[in-house]
């Protein structure tokens, strides 16, 4: 009964909006976390027929489930990996991105005796504070993996901590991290190595930042249909930068539905589900929804969030369960037994009310739609 939508047809189009933007550059789509809860294999396979060049995962497992659905396009391996996945990073051809010697030195020895050469690509922490190296420490990283015979330096990136926000101070942090990249980047070439595919934009930064965009972005919420930022929220000065280009328009991927279970009247006074937060303030009908926490829908969206039948409007009540919720259908009763109810998407708020209704953000709430949620594909 409960399933998630999966609008094929509009992440194509969200796709080609990103790509009609940023022109001649490379599309990394991350299909990590199961495509962001959409489906990792289907979403991976519409990516490629509209014209990604490459895939990011964020653990070995993840390629592994890739490699196994037949596609072969290039990986990239976001996470820092444990040194007992290595074979399988070699045996699939993953491309896994380095942050120190050491890593790069035992996955040398392993492609060394495999006899490959394994693509990497340098990390370069320019102020995440997360994964990579320093800025200061690109080029002798750089020179470490040329070093390493079984190894080729095929790409260098960095991660933004801050390119969603049009605030002026993320702005020009965002701004201070390009340049810090960029400089890692010249003193690297100035010491005779190529970098590869050079890389940076997120989300943000392809909606936000032109100059990000180098070689290749890898936009992740946009292309499940979420903006992280508005061009026009963006200061005066910034968006004079960005004047050749048409805010982006993107439609939400995903839609949560479910069937109404059962039907039940309770009377004045009396409580629903745990801990007794909602008690009917008069005789009415309540609906039973097969899904709960469990299933992705945040506990802290009780009593404040809604559902929607046939086109009317009905509260959550009381505590969302692990498997259950409840809606209030009025003293009124319009609906029947089975109908489609709609929790987030489609005629329903997005993703994005939700997450805000519990203080969190779209990512969250779609990563979070559960494996017992069947995926249903439309639109291609």
């Amino acid at each position: 009964m409960t399933r998630a939508i999966i609008h094929l047809d509009r992440f194509f189009r969200n796709f080609n909006a990103v790509k009609t933007r940023i022109g001649q550059c490379r599309i990394c789509v991350p299909v990590k976390a199961d495509a962001y809860g959409h489906g990792i294999i289907q979403i991976a396979k519409t990516s490629l027929e509209a014209g990604a060049y490459c895939l990011g995962v964020a653990t070995v497992s993840e390629g592994l489930v890739l490699r196994k659905a037949g596609i072969t396009a290039p990986i990239l391996l976001f996470s820092q990996s444990h040194h007992e996945e290595i074979p399988q990073i070699i045996g699939a051809a993953l491309i896994p991105f380095v942050s120190d010697n050491e890593f790069a030195s035992i996955l040398n020895d392993e492609a060394e005796a495999k006899k490959i050469k394994l693509p990497v690509h340098i990390k370069i922490d320019t102020g995440m504070g997360r994964l990579g190296c320093s800025a200061e420490n690109a080029l002798s990283l750089a020179r470490h993996v040329d070093s390493c015979r079984a190894l080729e330096l095929a790409g260098t990136a960095t991660h933004f901590a801050a390119a969603d926000s049009a605030d002026e101070q993320d702005i020009n942090y965002t701004q201070e991290q390009l340049a810090r990249f960029k400089q890692a980047i010249e003193q690297i070439k100035a010491a005779g190595f190529d970098p590869g595919i050079v890389h940076a934009a997120n989300s943000g930064g392809v909606i936000l930042h032109p100059d990000t965009w180098l070689d290749m972005v890898r936009p992740g919420i946009l292309l499940y249909g979420y903006k992280t930022a508005e061009e026009k929220d963006a200061p005066f000065a910034h968006r004079q930068k960005s004047a050749n280009f048409e805010p982006l328009q993107v439609q939400p991927v995903m839609e949560l539905k479910t069937a109404l279970a059962l039907i039940k009247q309770i009377k004045k006074g009396e409580s629903v589900s745990y801990g007794r937060t909602w008690t009917a303030p008069q005789d009415t009908f309540i609906g039973i929804l097969p899904l709960g926490y469990a299933d992705g829908l945040p506990r802290l969206a009780s009593n404040k969030w809604q559902a929607v039948i046939g086109g009317e409007v009905y509260p959550l009540i009381g505590r969302i369960c692990m498997d259950q919720c409840c809606i209030d259908l009025g003293t009124n009763l319009k609906v029947r037994r089975w109908e489609e109810t709609t929790v987030f998407g489609g005629c329903g708020k997005d993703a994005a009310a939700l997450a805000k209704v519990v203080d969190t953000i779209p990512y969250e709430v779609t990563c979070s739609i559960g494996n017992r949620v069947r995926r249903e594909y439309i639109g291609l």
